[in-house]
């Protein structure tokens, strides 16, 4: 049985697929009313419990803080193929980075402040 946490994630994931947008652990957590725990532990283990209980959404719209996406993993493949631009880090050897966040990050955070 889904937490209440990660039921509250996949909702948020089904409204950035609806948007054509991705969201970071922070955002996405502070949406779904809870902190992203430490080094995103919580929200990465609800993100699990979205990958078992709803394989159907996109769980890889939701992406680190930085922004940095493991080199030749599934997410990276998958947000590739969603026409997302990703390059190569200057700042992690084995990642990269999503080129043009303005264009396909949703901060609401930023967006309820305007």
């Amino acid at each position: 049985m889904p937490s209440s946490r990660a039921e509250a994630v996949a909702e948020i994931l089904w409204e950035l697929k609806r948007a054509d947008k991705l969201g970071t652990y922070t955002e996405i957590a502070q949406r779904a009313g809870f902190s992203p725990g430490a080094n995103s532990r919580t929200i990465l283990t609800c993100l699990k419990h979205v990958r078992r209980d709803w394989p159907h959404l996109q769980w890889f719209r939701a992406v680190s803080d930085d922004l940095h996406i493991e080199k030749g993993s599934e997410q990276a493949e998958n947000l590739s193929d969603l026409g997302v631009q990703l390059a190569a880090s200057s700042e992690k050897e084995k990642a990269v980075v999503i080129a043009n966040p303005d264009d396909c990050v949703l901060y609401w955070s930023m967006a309820d402040a305007t």
